[in-house]
């Protein structure tokens, strides 16, 4: 586009030097004859410079675009490397030691359980990055379903407190039997994402809250919210676009690639849904919300009473 655009904007350039051109020797002949054609080559000429600076201006914003891309993909190389070389050094430092020294049975335990940490780590990256790549691709047919919300919200929290090792109340439920239809692992990577990031970026005493109800017009909403710092209002769109993660790379605490939102936002859409950013009623943090189609069933409903 932006090369497409400078042609473009050349050959208006051109034409505007010789419609100029061909007006100097008019206005120079200065003959009443032909003062109908000098205004209307002055007329096509005011309106070449006006395509030009529209022609300009988009330039411009195109390669603004641009800059801020190369940006987010610098920031996204270095997460990655450093989401890379940290596990790795650090398994074959515990490698290191087990071959070269001798430890007692306890250590080599913690020693096993921080590699298999380190493993779990890389693998949540590669999968990350696989369900980035597989947005593109055509979506599989015949994979959507009736799927229990509030099920898979409970194995979306508890999956996320055992992997921070935190108490499985860290994060406190409040769900109704509500059934929506779409692709289970879709949804699994919409939530699990969300409640990651609620648990990651939660206040030094971790507490996520997560709510799912009916709302209006046969939709569902779900409200994932956590006692972080919050969200700026201004960057609350930004957090969604690929490799976008705020503030340098090299200067953050926490990991990650900058790609769990915009996996969450691209799904979320094809789900036929939406997800926004809101501040808690009170205190800090912030709130996602998604919205969905959805459908309270009486067989949810059975569902739970023969399990009780």
């Amino acid at each position: 586009m932006p090369i497409l655009l400078a042609i473009g904007m050349i050959v208006v350039l051109v034409v505007l030097a010789v419609g100029w051109v061909v007006l100097a020797v008019i206005g120079a002949l200065q003959n009443a004859s032909i003062s109908g054609v000098y205004w209307v080559l002055l007329s096509v000429g005011s309106t070449f410079i006006l395509l030009l600076l529209v022609g300009v201006v988009l330039y411009l914003i195109l390669s603004i675009k641009a800059i801020n891309l190369t940006r987010r993909q610098s920031n996204f190389i270095d997460s990655v490397t450093h989401e890379l070389k940290s596990p790795i050094a650090s398994m074959k430092l515990y490698l290191q030691t087990l071959s070269r020294h001798q430890v007692n049975q306890q250590v080599q335990a913690d020693f096993y359980r921080f590699m298999l940490e380190d493993l779990e780590r890389l693998d949540h990256l590669i999968n990350q990055m696989l369900d980035a790549g597989r947005l593109d691709a055509e979506r599989p047919k015949g994979e959507d379903e009736d799927v229990e919300l509030a099920d898979l919200l409970h194995n979306c929290a508890a999956a996320v407190c055992m992997n921070y090792r935190v108490p499985a109340d860290t994060v406190r439920l409040d769900l109704r039997p509500i059934i929506v239809w779409g692709r289970r692992l879709d949804l699994d990577i919409i939530f699990r994402n969300l409640i990651d990031n609620a648990v990651k970026y939660a206040g030094a005493a971790p507490r996520v809250e997560v709510s799912l109800q009916p709302s209006a017009n046969g939709q569902v909403l779900v409200r994932i919210a956590d006692n972080g710092r919050g969200i700026p209002l201004h960057l609350r769109r930004k957090i969604f676009g690929r490799f976008v993660r705020l503030g340098m790379e090299l200067e953050r605490e926490k990991p990650g690639t900058g790609l769990g939102l915009y996996i969450v936002r691209t799904l979320v859409r094809r789900h036929r849904g939406r997800i926004r950013v809101r501040d808690p009623e009170e205190g800090p943090g912030s709130v996602f919300e998604v919205q969905l189609p959805g459908k309270t069933l009486q067989i949810a409903n059975c569902k739970l009473q023969n399990e009780n």
